[in-house]
């Protein structure tokens, strides 16, 4: 499955490097744009000062280790295309380009289902989607899962529950399950 990853699924890292493990994994294939990715650089400002620079840095090695993931806009696309926010216009355009399957993301009102389906794609939210994946391939979601959990322990310094990292990564419902 193809699955075009809107900005706002990328600029968690929690959620990011459980997405990008579970890809890596072989259970879908990611697309996203340029657009994209500055989209997400430029939401990273909101983390501080080094914010946005560290957001170019992971960046810079998510393009690295997916060279095949990034796609080209088309002007046509973005010319015809109509999405309630005519700022996520481009996430649907770089779908069309990617020839997704689904866009991933939280923002449900600005994909409606309808318009999304005249394009032959669907729309997920990451928890349920990740659940699916879950369901479908419990090994190898949960070894990805265990290592993001992990990394996070060692890079906090202090022990956090899984529960509670998924929680706060807005995976209220896996963090169920594996926690």
């Amino acid at each position: 499955m193809r699955i075009c990853l809107d900005a706002c699924v990328l600029f968690p890292t929690v959620l990011r490097e459980i997405l990008m493990g579970c890809a890596t994994a072989g259970l879908f294939q990611p697309i996203w744009s340029a657009r994209i990715l500055e989209e997400w650089a430029r939401a990273a400002v909101k983390l501080g000062e080094t914010g946005e620079m560290q957001a170019r840095g992971e960046i810079a090695v998510l393009k690295a280790n997916w060279p095949g993931a990034e796609v080209a806009l088309r002007e046509g696309d973005l010319a015809r295309l109509w999405l309630p926010d005519e700022n996520d216009v481009h996430v649907l355009a770089a779908a069309i380009a990617g020839s997704a399957d689904a866009i991933l993301t939280f923002n449900v009102k600005d994909f409606p289902k309808h318009v999304l389906a005249e394009e032959g794609i669907a729309r997920l939210s990451p928890d349920p989607y990740l659940m699916d994946l879950w369901d479908q391939n419990p090994d190898a979601v949960e070894g990805v899962v265990g290592d993001v959990h992990r990394t996070a322990v060692r890079l906090l310094g202090e022990e956090i529950a899984l529960r509670a990292l998924l929680k706060r990564a807005r995976l209220p419902r896996l963090g169920k399950a594996l926690g």
